[in-house]
């Protein structure tokens, strides 16, 4: 497994690391963790894209047409969760995390959490994708 100095993963064990934590956080909160779930880290956020989220109860709640009340009750577990979140991504990557959005679509069942990290101190660079209204 690679690592910091400071015995933290990095690269492909971060993302597998962050990807596990998540998915175990999910099924701690709501009794079942994702089927999938994929970690992309950048610069300074880390994006969590999850399928298969929902469990038999909330799939049969969104099959009869109560696919909001379902999404507001995931809403509510993501914010009962943050703090604990937080200190996961936090924990494995060594930076603070100053904001978290999550949320969730029920046809198809996918889910995203992403975490924006405090910046790092590296030069920010412009990059291939990215922005700015600097101008």
């Amino acid at each position: 497994m690679a690592s910091k100095g400071d015995g933290r993963p990095t690269g492909g064990e971060l993302s597998i690391g962050i990807s596990n934590g998540m998915v175990h956080l999910l099924r701690e909160y709501t009794g079942r963790g994702p089927t999938k779930a994929r970690t992309t880290i950048g610069r300074d956020h880390v994006l969590i894209m999850l399928q298969d989220t929902l469990t038999r109860g909330e799939r049969t709640l969104v099959d009869a047409g109560y696919a909001e009340q379902v999404l507001l009750t995931r809403r509510r577990f993501q914010e009962v969760m943050r703090p604990e979140a937080s200190k996961m991504i936090e924990d494995l990557t060594g930076r603070q995390v100053v904001g978290f959005m999550s949320d969730n679509h029920a046809n198809p069942d996918l889910g995203v959490e992403v975490f924006i990290l405090e910046p790092d101190g590296q030069p920010a660079a412009l990059e291939e994708g990215e922005s700015t209204d600097a101008g």
